[in-house]
């Protein structure tokens, strides 16, 4: 049966905006769910020992190279499994928090999950990225032009090349203003930025649900 995956990879808990935002994602969902929480079993980085399992021949792994293949066949089974995704990504300086960048690195394998010249096993698949990031980085804000995340994660997931899912963007901004003073100004905009991504939330969980499979967490 086919399934949501959910990906989580805010440190901060219950108190993570990108947390409260897929939580709505998934209440609304009508499907079944897998969830990894990165934050709480982080994947370690990719090494050598994960590069050269993928050429080396399974009969030839080091003890190393086996429990990477191991490590790597597990997410990338779990991957392909799913029906959707849905991927919680708060903006982290600037860029991806370093535990989804070693869970993509893990998953992103030519021949499996990436194919050359054809389509992607996961092409046309649904996927929605949930983001949160502390300031505002849409046009005419100070930090416009600075969000290296949401770029970087629609072109890995969406582009046709790679992952090929049809990627659908949920951002919540200004999310320091309600704790450091000079952004208090700006708690009205936070507040309907959230609100907006939750509503958001709802509605592409109610487009993307599978209805005839029972709901479960």
């Amino acid at each position: 049966m086919s399934y949501l995956l959910r990906i989580d990879a805010s440190v901060s808990g219950r108190a993570s905006f990108s947390r409260q935002v897929a939580d709505t994602f998934t209440d609304a969902w009508a499907g079944a769910v897998v969830h990894r929480d990165l934050a709480l079993t982080p994947v370690p980085h990719l090494d050598a020992a994960g590069v050269c399992a993928r050429a080396v021949p399974a009969d030839r792994h080091t003890p190393e190279q086996r429990a990477a293949a191991v490590l790597q066949d597990e997410l990338v089974e779990e991957f392909l499994g799913a029906g959707a995704y849905l991927f919680a990504v708060p903006l982290y300086n600037y860029s991806i928090p370093s535990v989804f960048k070693a869970w993509l690195d893990h998953i992103m394998i030519v021949g499996r999950t990436i194919a050359v010249g054809q389509a992607t096993p996961t092409t046309g698949r649904p996927a929605v990225i949930v983001s949160a990031r502390g300031g505002g980085y849409g046009p005419g804000a100070p930090q416009h032009g600075k969000d290296f995340l949401l770029p970087a994660l629609e072109t890995i997931l969406g582009d046709t090349h790679l992952f090929g899912l049809d990627v659908r963007s949920i951002t919540a901004e200004l999310t320091y203003a309600p704790t450091i003073e000079p952004m208090r100004h700006l708690i009205p905009l936070h507040e309907a930025s959230l609100a907006n991504a939750h509503d958001l939330a709802r509605r592409h969980a109610a487009d993307m649900s599978p209805l005839s499979e029972p709901a479960r967490r």
